[in-house]
Formats: structure tokens, C-alpha cells, sequence
């Protein structure tokens, strides 16, 4: 029998699973212990849109561990983060590196980096997420890990593991078939497109998303989230998409087209090969264990 993840998107993953979200609601301690019961595989902290709140973040992971464990036997929920900065330029990755630091120092399970538009950038992200002795993918263009010691003891709290196992197990995963953070990518202007397969390349990404809303408006449309999309825009998603697949990366998308019920969206996503699957809520979700069969409980 397979190991227990940490990390519940990991494992799930690793069965050949589909993952579904939803977003974390107040950082309080109070909704970390009612959220620790969650319906979503992941729970998202919109810092990207919403203010930097740390503090508030770590008492919400601290909640989820009380409120715990889920009712599929893990500890907490799994948590990604996005942050108030971009990952469009490696320059613009590292100004912001205390954001990767701060975040990832409250136990949360992986980043979600928005605007993504070169690999170097990318490299960095990664770079900054890693602990210096990491030296997996060190042969594959990435350079030693920047996350310092000394604050692991309130993530590793929050794991439930001790401080030198956190820091061993705080590592990108699939790069590192042992470690326990995702990192992931909103591939979602022009730019990031035309570079899509450079950016899919680099080791340490777990998976990316075309970020529909964004990518229109890079495309000079208002308001362009859902379809039927204009021909640049629907060109665009296709370049993400075969991007990812042809690097093993795992891709994120709605698909909230009005002609189609709940479940044919769903099925739709999952015909063309998304496994992590956005839009609808808890609906999505119900119809989507049910067509894959899943056998893990929630």
C-alpha cells in the first residue's frame, strides 16, 4: 500500500486522480477549524487580489490542524497560495522572495505564481521555494535552493513532522519524488504563451493554468473568461495546454460553456486531459468522483 502523503494533491495525483478546489474563505483560526472538514482535495489564498495576510494564514493553518484530520485521513487539507507579485521577470522573483519565504513558513502546501512569462523567472521561483542542500535538478539548469533556515518549526508543527523532516520534505514535488510542495503557474498573457513550452520545461513545476480572463485582456478583449473564445484566445489555450503535456505537467482549467450542463463541463475537462478541474463548486466535484470512480474518501 502506498505511503500517506502529506500532501493530499500529491497523492491523489500520484492514483491518477482529479483535483478539485475551492478558496479558503477568512484567515481566521475559526474557519481553519470548520474548513479542515472541506469538500475541495485543495483550499486557494488569493493574495494575488486580496491583502498580504501572513499572520492571518498561519492561524488559519493552525485551525485546520485542530479542526482535523479530514475525513480521507490527512492531516490538514492541502493549501496553495498565490502572492501579491508576478513571476514575469527572474528580477521580479527575486525583489519578492520574502512573499515565497513568508507563505511557505505558515505550512501551507505550495504557491500558485501569477503572470508567468519567461522560464528564468520561473527557474527562480523554484530556486527561492528550495532549501540550499536540495541538490536534485541541480544537472537540469536549476541553481541551489535560496529558503533559509531557522523558520521551519511552525511548518513542520503544522505537518506534524519534526523541523529536519519538514526541511527534507519541503521540496518540489515531482522533481523530488519526495517532496511534498506543488508549484504551480498562471500562464495567462501573450507573452507567457509564446514561451509556454520553455516555461512547462523547467524542473520543479508541478502544474499551470492559462488564466482565461487575463489572457484576453492581454489579447485586447474586456471580458473574455468563459467560451466560445475568439480564435487568438482559444489558439493561446491550446499552446499552454500542448505545452504542459509534452513536459508531464499537470493542467488546471474551467470550462464554463452555456450550452453544456455541469456534467458534460466536467466531462469535457476531463476528455481533453485536465485533471485539476476549476469552476462549479462542489458540483463539479460530486459528478467528477463519481465518473472517475474515486475510491478515497473526502
Amino acid at each position: 500500500m502506498a505511503k500517506k502523503r502529506i500532501n493530499k494533491c500529491i497523492e491523489l495525483l500520484e492514483q491518477g486522480e482529479y483535483l478539485y478546489y475551492t478558496g479558503t474563505g477568512p484567515l481566521t483560526y475559526e474557519n481553519g477549524k470548520k474548513q479542515a472538514k472541506t469538500w475541495a482535495d485543495f483550499l486557494v489564498t488569493d493574495f494575488e487580489h486580496n491583502p498580504f495576510n501572513v499572520m492571518g494564514l498561519r492561524e488559519f493553518m493552525q485551525g485546520l490542524v485542530d479542526g482535523g484530520p479530514t475525513n480521507s485521513g490527512h492531516r490538514t487539507p492541502a493549501v496553495i497560495s498565490t502572492l501579491p507579485s508576478n513571476a514575469r521577470t527572474a528580477d521580479e522573483v527575486r525583489y519578492n522572495a520574502w512573499q515565497v519565504r513568508q507563505v511557505l513558513t505558515t505550512g501551507c502546501h505550495g504557491i500558485l505564481h501569477t503572470h508567468a512569462r519567461q522560464a528564468d523567472a520561473v527557474k527562480a521561483l523554484v530556486e527561492e521555494c528550495r532549501y540550499p542542500f536540495q541538490t536534485i535538478g541541480l544537472d537540469r539548469g536549476l541553481k541551489q535552493g535560496q529558503r533559509g533556515a531557522g523558520g521551519q518549526g511552525y511548518p513542520a508543527g503544522i505537518w506534524g513532522v519534526t523541523g529536519p523532516e519538514y526541511t527534507k520534505l519541503a521540496d518540489p514535488w515531482p522533481l523530488n519524488p519526495d517532496g511534498e510542495l506543488l508549484i504551480g503557474l498562471k500562464i495567462e498573457d501573450r507573452e507567457g504563451a509564446a514561451n509556454a513550452a520553455y516555461i512547462a520545461r523547467v524542473p520543479g513545476l508541478a502544474f499551470a493554468e492559462w488564466g482565461p480572463g487575463d489572457m484576453g485582456m492581454s489579447f485586447g478583449h474586456a471580458d473574455s473568461h468563459d467560451p466560445p473564445y475568439p480564435p487568438e484566445m482559444e489558439n493561446a489555450r491550446q499552446m499552454v495546454k500542448s505545452a504542459c503535456d509534452d513536459s508531464g505537467v499537470v493542467f488546471l482549467s474551467s470550462w464554463n460553456d452555456p450550452s453544456l450542463d455541469t456534467e458534460g463541463r466536467v466531462r469535457y475537462l476531463m476528455d481533453w486531459g485536465v485533471r485539476i478541474i476549476s469552476g462549479g463548486g462542489e458540483d463539479n466535484a460530486k459528478i467528477g468522483r463519481e465518473i472517475s470512480g474515486r475510491q478515497m474518501p473526502v
